[in-house]
């Protein structure tokens, strides 16, 4: 019984998680503040591309940013094969105290690095990798995705630059935010309620990794995504 009610417990407190889950809503103006930031990061994965068959590329951030828009424009612009961090966040089972109080434990990276580097580490240029999202509101993985392999890879994601991950990319993006700013684009996209829970759970959760593992600094290039920018 105790079980039960822990694992309901676990349940109820994901129902109104964001788990990085972000509906798109307006966030296509993000790209007018990043407009240079994106130009520069397109001229450094060309200069990557010239000395490396295949180029990885990591955008972090903090939540409400812009990661997302940013990648998308990213592989808009080059073609590349886009994966997202939203896709291998924690199943259910996964969902212990142990692991949220573990700096940037809320993501699966066992199964990223199962399902997605390790395929690519042996994985040619057309061939085809497969993986199984995670589907939030229903807590499960999704039916499997299939992707063609390229030369340039981007992982875009809060955590995506966990020290798991990070030496597995040729460059590593961080798209920042100020608080004020973040607050207004979480309630224009996620509504009142779920602003709530990211400010009392998932922007500390995040706060917590970026302070532990210094993520920011370790980053090569650096975003500001605030509004005066916009």
């Amino acid at each position: 019984m105790q079980k039960s009610q822990e694992s309901q417990k676990l349940q109820n407190i994901q129902g109104q998680n964001q788990d990085g889950c972000d509906d798109q809503k307006g966030m296509a103006e993000e790209l007018s503040c990043m407009a240079q930031e994106t130009e520069n990061i397109l001229r450094e994965i060309r200069g990557l591309q010239a000395l490396y068959p295949r180029v990885f590329v990591a955008v972090d951030g903090r939540c409400g940013a812009g990661k997302t828009t940013l990648a998308q424009e990213i592989q808009k612009r080059t073609g590349c094969v886009l994966f997202h961090m939203d896709d291998f966040y924690l199943r259910i089972e996964q969902r212990t105290k142990e692991r949220y109080e573990e700096p940037g434990g809320n993501v699966d990276r066992e199964r990223f690095w199962e399902e997605v580097l390790n395929p690519l580490k042996t994985a040619e240029n057309g061939a085809t990798l497969s993986y199984r999202p995670f589907l939030c509101g229903k807590w499960v993985l999704g039916d499997p995705i299939s992707v063609e392999v390229g030369s340039l890879i981007v992982v875009e994601g809060s955590y995506s630059c966990h020290p798991e991950l990070f030496d597995q990319y040729d460059l590593h993006v961080f798209v920042d935010i100020d608080p004020e700013t973040q607050q207004e684009r979480i309630l224009k996209r996620n509504g009142a309620e779920k602003l709530e829970m990211f400010q009392s759970r998932w922007i500390p959760m995040e706060e917590m990794y970026f302070s532990a593992f210094d993520i920011k600094k370790k980053c090569e290039i650096q975003l500001n995504a605030n509004r005066k920018s916009v």
